[in-house]
């Protein structure tokens, strides 16, 4: 991994290398430019309309999922079929794919998040000298951007997590998805928010494929303050790094790949049953990666653990490895459907290891015994921590009963674990005179 030092217009990070001053990056910038002008303009509707339309704008979202589903599905068609004509992984094509099962989903999810309740604007803090009170106020950040792998459920995801949240947004996904991208945008979100009183110029998608426009949409703070970044996590790392230069704060999901440890106390069953559930999508970031067994448990875990896995066509990473214990195998093309698979001398081991050797993305631990568990608990440093339950529960909508714009895994104060539009606000106080 290599940086171009600031100033000289390059980055590289492996094959990723974009040129500050090409065709392409103007091409890009203006893009960028007009796209968040135009959000600015929208935003101004959304930071005036009540709740309940903001709601009603999410419903209709849902209904017009269902009703748009044939030509969102025609489009996402073309956009597998080009994903396997050209080699792409399996995980990146179950990312990709949209069926009428996942639409429903989806529309489910929208009339979930318009039953939420988005919480008081602002609210009482405490009385203060000379009658007068503090309340701490919570304000829009205006325009958001948003990059994302190619999986079109994100659209959607994110757009309504920024209508609920009064912010507009600009979005970009990955090439592969541009078709899937422009038919929810276009035949859902937009119409959806015109037919319920909404600006839908707030709600941008970036149509300009190419590396260019993502590193473009982090380089305009005063226009895009905040982005949100998903993805690999070579190029979401990279762009955090462009955003730092230019003075734009990220929300950055750059790793996953989850942990579960088998205690010496474990049911096998419970413990064979949470990793069958924590595998059922292998392109996800909070699938199993990493499996961790108490050294006492080896000899009679691993056999049933190999029979499962040959089962479920998983492939075992097996002592003495060759790679990182926490080599993210949902990136790795051609090497997904694998899990490695190492011993711990304990619940505070087992810990340990998940802190020092993964993302701090989500750990399980598989026990009877509370002890073990708490020692596991209080010694994982992660954003997401379980007891007898599987790590795919660090999930928006799973965990919180919201959509998500993405997990955040860092180890700083702020938004951690699943971000959602409760998030996604500026705080500020206010001292006004005290009410009677």
């Amino acid at each position: 991994m290599r940086w171009w030092a600031p100033g000289t217009g390059q980055a590289e990070i492996g094959k990723f290398r974009v040129t500050g001053g090409s065709e392409e990056a103007v091409a890009a910038a203006q893009a960028v430019t007009t796209a968040a002008q135009a959000g600015h303009a929208g935003a101004q509707v959304l930071r005036q309309m009540p709740a309940d339309a903001l709601d009603e704008a999410l419903d209709a979202m849902a209904a017009l999922l269902e009703r748009q589903s044939a030509e969102i599905m025609d489009a996402n068609a073309a956009d597998v079929g080009a994903a396997r004509a050209d080699g792409l992984a399996d995980a990146v094509v179950d990312r990709l794919t949209l069926d009428r099962e996942r639409i429903r989903g989806i529309s489910a999810q929208l009339q979930a998040l318009a039953q939420v309740s988005a919480g008081p604007a602002q609210f009482h803090v405490r009385d203060m000298p000379g009658d007068l009170e503090l309340r701490e106020r919570r304000r829009p950040v205006g325009v958001i951007g948003a990059n994302f792998e190619a999986r079109p459920n994100v659209v959607v995801d994110i757009a309504s997590q920024l209508i609920k949240s009064r912010n507009a947004g600009v979005l970009r996904t990955g090439s592969t998805a541009l078709r899937s991208a422009s038919a929810l945008i276009d035949q859902v979100v937009g119409p959806a928010m015109r037919g319920t009183g909404l600006d839908p110029s707030a709600i941008q998608l970036l149509r300009v494929p190419g590396h260019q426009s993502a590193f473009a949409l982090v380089r305009q703070p005063k226009l895009i303050p905040l982005v949100i970044l998903r993805g690999s996590g070579a190029s979401t790392r990279a762009l955090a790094h462009e955003a730092a230069l230019h003075g734009v704060r990220t929300l950055a999901h750059a790793d996953g790949g989850a942990v579960i440890y088998i205690d010496l106390s474990a049911d096998q069953n419970l413990a064979l049953a949470l990793i069958e559930s924590s595998l059922d999508r292998l392109g996800v970031c909070n699938r199993l990666n990493l499996l961790l067994v108490h050294r006492e448990r080896w000899d009679s875990v691993i056999p049933p653990v190999t029979d499962l896995a040959r089962r479920l066509n998983i492939s075992l990473s097996l002592p003495p490895h060759a790679h990182a214990l926490g080599h993210e195998w949902a990136l790795d093309a051609g090497r997904e459907a694998t899990i490695t698979v190492a011993d711990a001398a304990g619940a505070q081991d087992a810990a340990e290891i998940a802190n020092r050797e993964t993302s701090g993305l989500a750990a399980s631990v598989v026990t009877a015994d509370e002890d073990a568990a708490n020692r596991f608990l209080d010694g994982y440093a992660g954003s997401g921590a379980f007891w007898n339950a599987s790590p795919r529960l660090l999930d928006g909508f799973k965990l919180l009963g919201v959509p998500e714009t993405g997990i955040n895994i860092d180890a700083v104060p702020g938004p951690r674990g699943p971000v959602t539009f409760r998030d996604l606000y500026l705080r500020q106080y206010s001292v006004v005179p005290r009410r009677s």
